[in-house]
């Protein structure tokens, strides 16, 4: 979710107008934080995770699964009780959850009262965490609903009734063939961020996913329940006139993406070098771990092809103008710009040793004047060029009140405007002005799963792996156009066993203490591994190494088990770290659990929700084998996933023989 501010927002055609004006006060409010808090040390590990729920109301006489858009009822009643808690600082009762709005006017946001320490006795709360916050979210929801982590929701946009109440898709802000504005939050930042993406970018956003084609689907594929000739407004003819793909799955307003959820994940640094090199080398990382949870294999009532949700978020908030896409000459725009505000992160940013100018391969786009006054204030060409590459972007939702005299030593709004609208797979948090938090990195790239357990696993799974890297000194550099390559794969049909990923070959770096460490551990894999470490750097030195002999394609069980040979494997490097701390037996017990979770899911021993998702669409005994997920399919889909989150359903090839 975004900065949400109070106030006036101003349309596109007025707000375009101040864009400079923010740019110029954000740089300068960066520049401030930046002095300020640049050699801020010896913050402790906070983290936390930000999990995703769509509140599904269930019509069982119609058997049908709808959006409830009850999203403010709810979420006042769990604000209370947070703001209660907050407001008592004698009660021995600690604030466990905290809530939030999200784009979805069917959507909430939880995430733990106060942060995680960096104690591997808080690393035990987190499932049970979820599992309450689930808990408290039903408890102020009406019998028929429930509080469901789905990635997309396959019927949203489809002909009939999708929604609890009802609307008709005919809203001023979206102007969608498919969704009423109703769908949205209605917080004046996100009706106002629809409109403006539009306008900026002189169309609405056409998102086409790739058809699944079963036995009977059409070839081609035509959607036959896209309203062509509907006119109600001047953009309902982009359908017809190309905007609609064949064999595609045609999806037109922001909320097709912004509407879907994902499990993210927050990490406090001790200082500002170690959160950029964590923001470095968990780049690589979420690539692998977006195939690992891919969700999403339903779209608009239609099996797609791809198993993501990322593809669909990009497009779903691509403002980018004809120009700045290439497909005209540059006019009335500065940049042409080759990819959305919401996608892979494009530039590396760590100034570790281990970084080699090489590895940002990528032809980066930026503000040179912009780079030019941050580097003569002080501030270090690497990360001049990657906020300079954010504020290529302009604002997209200003508040009238906003413009006025701002002190920008005290204040971050201007920076965060810019900040918080490009959504990457990583995301550098400088401190707010005037807090005690220090410098922070975001992973966002894993997809929500159904249950407690599996989120958890994937969260505990994170935070050991960022231990194990900063422990260790591991090395995950690529060049960064791999990673964008890897992001492509990711996204595929089965992605986890069919596709292979760029990683780095060897993690270790030279004179690193983890070769001795690893010499006392029985396990054939780390010794091989450690001895091509020293043969390669006694024969070699690390910097006459040719970049392109860094890396190779990898499939993703090797990247996390190892592949018996010369790679450990990210779970090895983690039970390593784990083996090198005091730690009982129990708390070991239960932590293994979940690394072996992960284990199974990337050896392809238990399904991805999204195969799973697939596969009980295709035996479903209404399924025509023509990709189309109809009104009772996804009714069947939506109570099986609430017995799943409940416990009250078997599905091994889900979660093998874990208990939720």
């Amino acid at each position: 979710m975004g900065l949400l501010s109070l106030g006036t927002p101003l349309p596109w055609e007025e707000a375009k107008n101040y864009a400079d004006y923010i740019r110029h006060h954000g740089i300068k409010q960066f520049l401030w934080i930046y002095h300020k808090l640049k050699d801020k040390q010896n913050d402790c590990l906070l983290w936390g995770d930000e999990v995703e729920y769509m509140v599904i109301a269930f019509d069982e006489e119609n058997k049908n699964a709808k959006l409830s858009l009850r999203l403010y009822e709810i979420l006042n009643e769990l604000q209370k009780e947070e703001e209660a808690a907050l407001k008592n600082p004698n009660s021995d009762k600690m604030v466990k959850t905290s809530w939030k709005p999200e784009y979805g006017a069917y959507m909430l946001e939880g995430t733990p009262g106060v942060p995680y320490g960096g104690t591997l006795k808080e690393l035990l709360q987190v499932e049970s965490n979820m599992k309450y916050r689930r808990q408290l979210a039903a408890k102020y929801m009406k019998p028929n609903e429930v509080p469901i982590t789905i990635a997309s929701f396959p019927r949203l946009g489809c002909q009939g009734q999708f929604l609890e109440p009802h609307y008709e898709p005919k809203g001023e802000a979206s102007r969608s063939l498919f969704v009423p504005d109703e769908i949205i939050n209605p917080h004046a930042r996100f009706p106002t961020l629809t409109a403006n993406i539009r306008k900026r970018r002189g169309s609405k956003v056409a998102i086409n996913m790739p058809i699944f084609h079963d036995i009977k689907t059409p070839k081609p594929f035509i959607d036959p329940t896209i309203p062509r000739n509907r006119n109600l407004f001047p953009e309902d003819k982009e359908a017809a006139e190309g905007m609609a793909l064949p064999d595609h799955i045609y999806m037109d307003a922001m909320v097709f993406g912004m509407g879907c959820c994902c499990l993210q994940i927050t990490f406090q640094a001790c200082n500002i070098e170690e959160a950029r090199r964590l923001y470095d080398q968990l780049a690589n990382i979420g690539p692998i771990m977006l195939a690992l949870t891919a969700a999403a294999p339903i779209y608009r009532g239609y099996l797609s092809d791809v198993d993501c949700r990322w593809n669909v978020i990009a497009g779903s908030v691509d403002d980018r103008t004809k120009e700045e896409r290439g497909l005209e000459p540059l006019k009335n725009n500065r940049f042409v710009i080759n990819k959305s505000r919401y996608d892979s992160i494009d530039c590396y940013i760590s100034t570790d040793k281990t970084f080699k100018p090489e590895y940002n391969d990528l032809d980066l786009v930026y503000d040179k004047e912009i780079c030019k006054n941050l580097m003569d204030n002080g501030i270090d060409e690497l990360l001049a060029r990657h906020v300079a590459h954010l504020f290529i972007r302009d604002p997209l939702v200003i508040f009238k009140e906003s413009l006025e005299e701002q002190n920008d030593e005290n204040v971050s709004d201007h920076f965060e405007n810019i900040q918080s609208t490009n959504w990457q797979t990583m995301r550098f948090k400088p401190p707010p002005p005037n807090s005690n938090i220090g410098w922070r990195v975001e992973f966002r790239s894993m997809e929500i799963q159904i249950t407690d357990f599996e989120n958890a696993a994937f969260a505990v799974f994170i935070v050991l792996l960022t231990r194990a890297i900063l422990s260790y000194g591991l090395n995950f550099y690529i060049p960064i156009s791999k990673v964008d390559e890897n992001m492509k794969m990711a996204h595929r049909r089965d992605a986890v066993l069919s596709e292979k990923f760029w990683f780095r070959k060897n993690v270790f770096e030279k004179n690193n203490i983890m070769y001795d460490d690893y010499v006392n551990v029985d396990n054939d894999n780390i010794s091989i591994q450690q001895q091509n470490v020293h043969n390669n750097n006694n024969s070699l030195d690390n910097k006459s190494i040719s970049i392109e002999d860094e890396y190779e394609q990898m499939s993703i069980d090797n990247i996390i088990n190892g592949d018996g040979d010369k790679f450990p494997g990210l779970i090895t490097l983690i039970n390593h770290y784990l083996e090198s701390i005091n730690i009982d037996i129990e708390s070991r017990c239960i932590l293994g659990k979940y690394l072996e979770f992960v284990k199974k899911k990337a050896k392809g021993e238990i399904q991805t929700t999204a195969k799973w998702i697939r596969e009980f669409v295709r035996s479903h005994p209404k399924y025509q084998q023509d990709s189309v997920v109809t009104q009772e399919i996804n009714y069947d889909l939506m109570k099986t996933i609430e017995k799943i989150q409940k416990g009250e359903a078997e599905t091994p090839e889900l979660l093998g023989n874990f208990k939720v």
